[in-house]
């Protein structure tokens, strides 16, 4: 019985040493959110109202090339100061719930392993252990205030810092008008040296003295000789590579960027000169009923685009070749809907991811999951809700289709993946979790010899899938922060950056590889273009840049007073580019900057524009523009 007597005090002593410990790391989290919250009010990790007054600053000494620099640093200090104190803030609380559930369960084994007092007359002892029960009560209680108290306070300071960093979204933004040029790289600087080479038709002989081999090194090199020969002569079968896009597609224009999504337009005739303020070359202009961002997508003679608001969404069809609205659908009635449509910022909208068709169906998606498909006649065939999608600007990637699947990619914080859904009753076929944040960049499709693969882009890594099943073929980290350019595709290499990451060039594959690196000019918004031979990257703060797209050397770089949010297309021989000012910049696709010409909308855009049959499609505004020659 003394033994008993002795094993249960060492468990109860056991027991409240946990709870003591427990106790203590709890009060020391509660004390760390607390004291960041203070920290929070007293200090601005966000710097927003030195962001936006260093802007201003600028504005009037547009030439200060420091003041340009700090502003970039700073915003980059911004961004970083902003995911460090959201992690903390959720690690702390995680670790707030822990000690308190450790806390509560030592408590629990005390009461269970302690002795029940005797029953005691009424006097003296009996108030000290009524006195001992209100202590232990109250300081219960006050310690679940406490816990309380610091979670409400974790919540108000994520949520403050989510609305401090918008507004720096927003100052940079602001920024984005000015022109802020990076530094040249070292390839550039390298590149600029002036260096004598043979011209390309002289003859060069070079004399090099052989050294001397033994009898048997020569048989051995014979005998390769022949080894090697007998394997050329063998019959090389290679795969075909996956007719995507479809010629169908080639002669439309069914998605955001083109056919497959990759930058590369198949038309021609485009026109070369417009001007807004005169009317030149603009054959129509309609006005468009809802606000969005997304760009027009064409098939045949109809032009679909999609508008919304917090309370309404909908899909547009506008003729071709007049401009007229022939029908709209609406996006309503749909099981799982929520009723309330989620918050987004004004620089993103409820409707930013554009529409996509295969000549049949019309596809849609908006800020609140709501996935509408109709028919050409804008007759509803079916929909659906993907789930309320958590991101703290709002939904933007576009959609695309393979065959019969509308590719979705979902990439948000409580659930990231990319879907394939059935074009004609929109179930799921196939769905791929992806270990990725929040991503804000648009699948692109290619067709390589294993078939039609979705190549997407997402902090931290650039990853294809199988089109068919969902199977994910290759995967390399090399990607951080914020992600909203999507990829560009040519020749076999994947092309892939985002601002405060890098830009990189991926020899796509079963073991994919960085073939070269550049951080020099990044692009936060604008998704780059390439060619077999060359690569364009545009910025948001104004900047294009030309790389070779094999080895990475900077050709040229070039300087617009405007940014851009559109990304470049290479269409026609040419590459259209639109700047924020509605101004589109036509360039040659060179190893040399050769400008086309400048025409003006006459309005501001951030929308990448649409081609079809000599025309151009462009979203500015409230309006939908047609230029023709």
């Amino acid at each position: 019985m003394n033994n008993n007597s002795t094993t249960d005090n060492g468990r109860l002593r056991l027991w409240r040493g946990v709870a003591l410990v427990a106790g203590v790391f709890s009060l020391v989290i509660c004390s760390l959110v607390i004291a960041n919250y203070i920290q929070l009010q007293r200090l601005d990790p966000v710097n927003t109202e030195v962001i936006n007054s260093l802007v201003e600053r600028l504005s009037d000494h547009p030439n200060d090339n420091e003041l340009r620099t700090e502003i970039r640093e700073l915003d980059l200090l911004a961004r970083k100061a902003y995911f460090t104190n959201q992690w903390q803030i959720r690690f702390g609380g995680y670790l707030l719930l822990m000690g308190i559930a450790i806390l509560m369960i030592a408590l629990q084994m005390i009461r269970m392993g302690s002795k029940t007092d005797p029953e005691v007359p009424a006097g003296k002892p009996f108030n000290v252990l009524r006195y001992q029960q209100k202590t232990r009560r109250w300081v219960a209680i006050s310690g679940i205030w406490l816990v309380l108290v610091t979670l409400a306070i974790a919540v108000v300071t994520h949520q403050e810092m989510e609305n401090k960093f918008a507004k720096a979204a927003i100052a940079s933004n602001a920024k984005s008008n000015m022109v802020i040029p990076g530094e040249k790289s070292s390839v550039s600087e390298e590149t600029e040296q002036p260096q004598e080479v043979p011209a390309a038709d002289a003859e060069v002989k070079v004399v090099e003295k052989k050294p001397e081999v033994s009898k048997a090194t020569k048989e051995k090199e014979e005998n390769n000789i022949i080894e090697e020969k007998k394997a050329v002569s063998k019959p090389v079968i290679s795969k075909k590579v996956f007719d995507y896009p479809t010629k169908a597609m080639k002669v439309n224009y069914p998605s955001f960027r083109g056919p497959g999504g990759n930058g590369i337009a198949y038309q021609n005739n485009i026109p070369t000169q417009w001007d807004g303020a005169s009317g030149k070359n603009i054959l129509w202009k309609t006005s468009i009923p809802l606000h969005g961002y997304n760009s027009p997508v064409i098939w045949g003679d109809k032009v679909f685009l999609s508008g919304a608001d917090a309370n309404n969404r909908e899909i547009y069809c506008f003729n071709r070749k007049t401009g007229k609205v022939v029908w709209t659908a609406k996006a309503d009635n749909i099981t799982d809907s929520p009723a309330k449509a989620p918050g987004v910022t004004d620089d993103t909208g409820h409707a930013a991811a554009s529409v996509t068709t295969d000549g049949k169906r019309v596809c849609a998606i908006f800020s609140n999951g709501d996935v509408l498909a109709v028919d050409m006649k804008g007759k509803r065939v079916w929909a659906r809700n993907l789930g309320v999608p958590s991101n703290h600007y709002g939904h933007s990637s576009s959609l695309v289709m393979v065959e019969d699947k509308l590719i979705v990619q979902y990439d948000h914080r409580k659930s990231a993946q990319v879907m394939a859904l059935a074009v004609q009753t929109g179930e799921t076929l196939w769905k791929t979790e992806r270990k990725v944040k929040i991503s804000w960049a648009s699948p692109v499709v290619v067709g390589t010899t294993e078939g039609a693969e979705v190549l997407l882009s997402a902090d931290p890594f650039i990853a294809s899938y199988n089109a068919s099943t969902g199977e994910e073929l290759w995967k390399l980290d090399c990607m951080s922060g914020e992600v909203g350019p999507s990829v560009a595709y040519a020749d076999g290499i994947v092309f892939a950056l985002n601002e405060y990451a890098s830009l990189v060039a991926i020899k796509a594959g079963p073991e994919p590889e960085i073939l070269w690196e550049a951080e020099d000019y990044l692009s936060d918004v604008p998704s780059p273009v390439a060619t077999e031979k060359y690569l364009f990257v545009a910025t948001s703060y104004g900047l294009v840049v030309c790389y070779d797209a094999k080895t990475g050397e900077q050709y040229w770089e070039k300087e617009f007073d405007k940014g851009f949010y559109a990304s470049p297309v290479l269409v026609d021989g040419k590459i259209y580019l639109l700047d924020r000012d509605g101004i589109m910049h036509i360039f040659k696709p060179d190893n040399k900057f050769v400008a086309v010409s400048d025409p003006s909308l006459g309005e501001k855009s951030v929308c990448t524009p649409a081609f079809s049959d000599g025309h151009i499609y462009i979203r500015a505004g409230k309006n939908l523009y047609c230029i023709g020659k």
